[in-house]
């Protein structure tokens, strides 16, 4: 079936995975569990809800973290004809008032760890009319605060139907950067639909996924929950990551998705585990004992960690994407894949490259940035290839890799380019470097370096910095003269990050 709405995907999967389970999620010290026809039948009820207070087809965020209401409220404002506008929990709270006021909201659904913004919204955001909780409040005073459960009872419409443009805008998602400020990405139902029904993943109905990524990013939001719908699959929700470990074991996932520094902390933890402990009891202890599959994305990911997970019966199959694109632009999966790129584009993406740089045009590429036209121009040609500010390649077999950022390179006087992306990922394969940032210090190269000191002290390093140092001499010695490191310093804690782990270069 062609998805061409997000109520199409909701629709299908209800029709074919009816009496299945959807969600499995943690209530107390209760599993619950929820079908594909209760997925349906509850956001429509939020639709209908949206409608009896006034508030379809506005602009309408959501804050808070993973959890089965702010899916049902994503899923009733989409399908309500509104515009949902996920927005980062973990966000001071000014910046959130700020984003509340730019996406131009009315109305805010929250969760109940973020009362205290949500009350403060009225002083700070004039254009908010609603706040609803997504859980049980008993301060909702029914002018201006209400809670979600009380509303869904008292307008169980029984269903709701309304005609959606597909070629609407549905969703704004606010990108995080590295440097920058944030921009509103405009995403339609198309764009979103037709990038679930693109992307190839293989797995049958009935799955068991757990969903730990944050849930206002595309990755998650259209890969691990829309993506998941359309294949029938019951999603376990993780509540927190520190819970992870535990959860694993609960729910045991054959498959997830993740990113690379959860993939590299796992790694951190299997690395030093005792050699004479069966590869197999290590991996049921660790992963919950079905776990298969973990589809990697977000940033690069160290090769020879696909080689390593293999060994415990693991597949990490590597993917590339951005919030621009919906945000799948290539994929590894079950039947075609090739360890060290990031797969082949979707067939609904066409590729094409300007000075290295990797442009797509298709389907899922967005509509543009809210209320930005400068920088919408900067992203859009005027036929309507999107530069993405990645620098990459493409083999003789149609598998696409990534060589760098455009705006991260390094241009020395006589002219060579260098990308530091390059440089980090060949250093980040030793152990005992944990992060690394490379840069330009006048004229020679700089790497910063956070060194994994729990390492250093299992291997009885006790001079870190020399030890750096005959890392960076071995690396080199394989390296061009204007490619080699010329100098280095150490730091004792971790480098900042955006809401998505990667590091803020500058």
């Amino acid at each position: 079936m062609a998805f061409n709405t997000i109520n199409d995907i909701i629709t299908y999967s209800a029709e074919n995975y009816s009496d299945m389970t959807a969600f499995k999620y943690i209530a107390g010290k209760e599993i619950c569990e929820k079908k594909y026809s209760e997925v349906k039948s509850e956001s429509e009820t939020v639709s209908c809800v949206l409608n009896s207070l006034g508030l379809a087809g506005k602009h309408i965020a959501i804050i808070g973290t993973s959890s089965y209401p702010w899916i049902i409220s994503y899923l009733g404002i989409v399908n309500s004809g509104s515009v949902a506008v996920p927005l980062d929990a973990s966000l001071p709270a000014n910046e959130l008032y700020d984003l509340l006021n730019r996406s131009d909201s009315t109305a805010l659904f929250y969760d109940k760890t973020q009362k205290e913004v949500a009350e403060r919204v009225r002083n700070n955001c004039s254009a908010i009319t609603h706040i609803i909780c997504l859980q049980d409040d008993d301060s909702a005073d029914g002018e201006y605060s209400y809670n979600l459960p009380s509303l869904m009872q008292e307008c169980n419409c029984g269903g709701y139907d309304t005609e959606i443009d597909p070629d609407k805008m549905c969703t704004l998602m606010f990108t995080s950067g590295t440097t920058g400020k944030s921009k509103g990405v405009m995403l339609s139902n198309r764009n979103l639909a037709s990038n679930v029904e693109a992307c190839v993943v293989q797995i049958e109905p009935g799955t068991v996924s757990m969903s730990v990524l944050p849930i206002h990013h595309s990755y998650c939001l259209t890969s691990d929950i829309l993506k998941s719908l359309s294949l029938g699959s019951c999603i376990c929700i993780n509540d927190s990551m520190l819970h992870f470990t535990k959860n694993l074991r609960k729910f045991k996932p054959k498959v997830m998705l993740l990113v690379p520094l959860i993939i590299e902390t796992i790694y951190h933890q299997l690395r030093d585990t005792k050699a004479d402990i069966p590869k197999e009891m290590i991996a049921k202890a660790a992963f919950g004992g079905n776990l298969e599959i973990i589809f990697s994305g977000g940033a690069y990911l160290n090769p020879d960690l696909v080689d390593f997970f293999a060994e415990y019966g693991i597949s990490i199959l590597q993917g590339y994407g951005m919030t621009e694109c919906s945000p799948v632009i290539s994929n590894n999966n079950q039947i075609d894949s090739r360890n060290g790129s990031i797969g082949k584009p979707l067939k609904n993406c066409s590729v094409k490259f300007v000075d290295e740089e990797i442009c797509i045009k298709g389907s899922s590429v967005m509509m543009g940035y809210y209320k930005m036209p400068k920088e919408t121009a900067e992203a859009l040609d005027e036929d309507g290839w999107l530069h993405t500010g990645d620098l990459g390649r493409l083999d003789e077999d149609g598998y696409l890799y990534i060589t760098g950022r455009k705006k991260n390179l390094i241009i020395l006087a006589n002219g060579e380019n260098i990308s530091p992306e390059e440089l980090e990922n060949a250093l980040g394969k030793n152990d005992l470097i944990m992060e690394v940032l490379v840069r330009e210090n006048g004229q020679a190269i700089e790497a910063e370096i956070f060194p994994d000191f729990e390492y250093a002290e299992n291997h009885s390093i006790s001079d870190i910095n020399a030890e750096l140092q005959n890392i960076i001499d071995a690396f080199n010695k394989d390296m061009p003269l204007y490619k080699r490191i010329t100098s280095f310093k150490t730091r004792d804690v971790e480098f900042e990050k955006n809401t998505t782990k990667k590091i803020k270069r500058f």
